[in-house]
């Protein structure tokens, strides 16, 4: 029985019943935010740990529980996936010291050390990379480069296989009575599809908006989603439905070599076969380079040329792997808006080099900071740059 944990832990508990946030000014809330962060990731891997050692030791069957899980699952009042999942990774933590180390630390979450698991065990050796992006990133960022990873080992016929055989749709009626649904497409038509349902999201909301109204954007891509099944939806936007990025010479071998990407932008890699089978579709924006430099270019476009934008939305070279805010620490890909980063009300050009990608709250500041620097004086105030 170890005494000082079990008496630390009583004694923040009783401290914490005693709590009142409304006395605290703000920066001393800040502060508990982040020390009880901390401190609840640090609790959380003494806690699988322990219901790990609990579990080999056969203690659940004393306390009535057949599983460990289940045992799990009514002492900490979550559900048994989540149960199962947090003793999953406490295992896999035995062949991860550095992640089990910084785990307990409280450095990482167990939905972090779970990525990591998952991922090193498809990647053996992914852990250090991925450790040293969990600690300075976002639990999204390092979804993304475990996904990224694990689906970069399988062979995209046999990945394009398996997306096939996964895909699925159901539906049922929520408590409300609402008509509820989920489902999972594969790539080259879930993209496509989520493309132009967010573009008439945005359209159906920049309306309501100018009309004075405003609601949740859920509710607006609700809207959009009927008026797509009705065909009622605007079929153009200055977005793409559908970005796919072929090495010029992958395409005309037609299948890939090591370093020769070939993927959907926002949707992962694709076989050399499906790029020929969809590359008559008209709604999709194909992107053929060498490695050095974009050979072919099918696009749409309309404020920012078309071979501006094309460029800007496949993201760094040589990954081409889409765009995500331009600030530090912030790992949004939807909803982007393009910047100029020397505005254009100071005659900057709409140019690849001097457009940003900026979420919406992002973008509103950097704006405030260019009001402020008296860069938003807007044209025709004065004389012409030379």
């Amino acid at each position: 029985m170890p005494p000082s944990v079990l008496a630390a832990a009583r004694m923040l508990r009783d401290a914490l019943v005693g709590f009142d946030a409304a006395l605290c000014s703000g920066a001393d809330c800040a502060v508990v935010v982040e020390e009880l962060a901390a401190t609840e990731k640090a609790c959380a891997a003494a806690r699988a740990l322990a219901a790990v050692r609990a579990g080999e030791c056969g203690t659940h069957r004393e306390k009535g529980f057949a599983d460990t899980a289940d045992w799990l699952a009514r002492a900490t009042g979550i559900s048994m996936v989540e149960a199962r999942t947090e003793l999953d990774t406490a295992r896999a933590l035995g062949n991860m010291p550095n992640t089990k180390a910084a785990l307990t630390a409280g450095e990482l979450s167990l939905a972090q050390a779970h990525e990591l698991a998952k991922t090193e065990a498809d990647c053996p050796g992914s852990e250090a990379d991925l450790l040293a992006a969990a600690k300075t990133g976002t639990l999204k960022t390092l979804k993304d480069l475990g996904r990224k990873r694990r689906l970069g080992r399988i062979d995209p016929e046999d990945l394009h296989r398996r997306q096939h055989q996964e895909r699925s749709f159901r539906h049922w009626r929520n408590d409300l009575g609402l008509v509820a649904f989920a489902g999972a497409l594969p790539p080259e038509v879930g993209v496509p599809f989520v493309n132009r349902l967010d573009a008439e999201t945005d359209r159906l909301r920049r309306q309501a908006k100018r009309d004075g109204n405003a609601e949740a954007r859920d509710a607006y891509a609700a809207d959009a989603l009927m008026k797509l099944a009705a065909g009622a939806g605007q079929s153009k936007a200055p977005r793409a439905d559908l970005v796919i990025v072929c090495n010029l010479r992958a395409y005309r071998r037609g299948h890939t070599h090591p370093g020769e990407p070939c993927h959907i932008v926002g949707g992962g890699p694709i076989p050399v076969s499906l790029v020929h089978q969809v590359a008559e579709d008209a709604f999709i924006k194909a992107v053929l380079h060498d490695g050095k430099r974009i050979e072919t270019v099918v696009h749409y476009g309309r404020h920012i040329s078309a071979e501006v934008r094309t460029a800007l939305e496949l993201g760094p070279v040589p990954d081409f792997d889409g765009v995500t805010c331009t600030e530090a620490n912030c790992d949004r890909r939807y909803h982007l808006e393009w910047d100029h980063v020397d505005p254009s009300a100071n005659w900057g050009p709409t140019s690849y080099d001097n457009l940003k990608p900026r979420c919406y709250p992002h973008h509103q500041e950097k704006t405030a900071r260019d009001r402020k620097a008296g860069l938003l004086r807007g044209r025709g105030r004065g004389p012409d740059p030379p």
